[in-house]
């Protein structure tokens, strides 16, 4: 009987155990940037609260850029700042040359909490679509 109890209670134990595990695994969910090719990107431009963000200098910017996107400078002083500012709850595409600074760019509204980012592969040098 004493066995029987032992056996009881452990397997209690357990499953009391696996399901406060996965309550937990499933709290520390985190956001991740995507990492997206060039026709991806456009189809996530035409859906609703999406900002297209262009972190190149504003150099690269005049010489051509995607429509409608928003021009902050990774390299500036201010980029932190100006991140900060931008609303979190939105979805954002970012972009550079060739994807490095945009990959950077993106990791850090990650971590700051921003809930969807997508980093454009390979940057503005292998975009498909239409420039300005």
């Amino acid at each position: 009987m004493k066995k029987r109890v032992s056996v009881l209670f452990m397997l209690g134990f357990m499953v009391l155990g696996s399901v406060m595990f996965t309550a937990c695994a499933q709290s520390s969910v985190s956001t991740s940037v995507q990492n997206i090719d060039s026709k991806a990107f456009m189809i996530k431009m035409k859906e609703k609260n999406t900002i297209i963000l262009d972190v190149r200098t504003p150099e690269e910017y005049k010489s051509g850029h995607i429509p409608n996107s928003v021009l902050i400078d990774y390299s500036a002083p201010d980029f932190k700042t100006k991140l900060e500012k931008l609303d979190k709850s939105k979805t954002y595409l970012v972009y550079c040359a060739a994807g490095g600074r945009s990959a950077r760019a993106a990791n850090q509204m990650v971590g700051g909490s921003f809930k969807s980012v997508y980093n454009l592969t390979g940057g503005f040098s292998q975009w498909n679509g239409p420039k300005e």
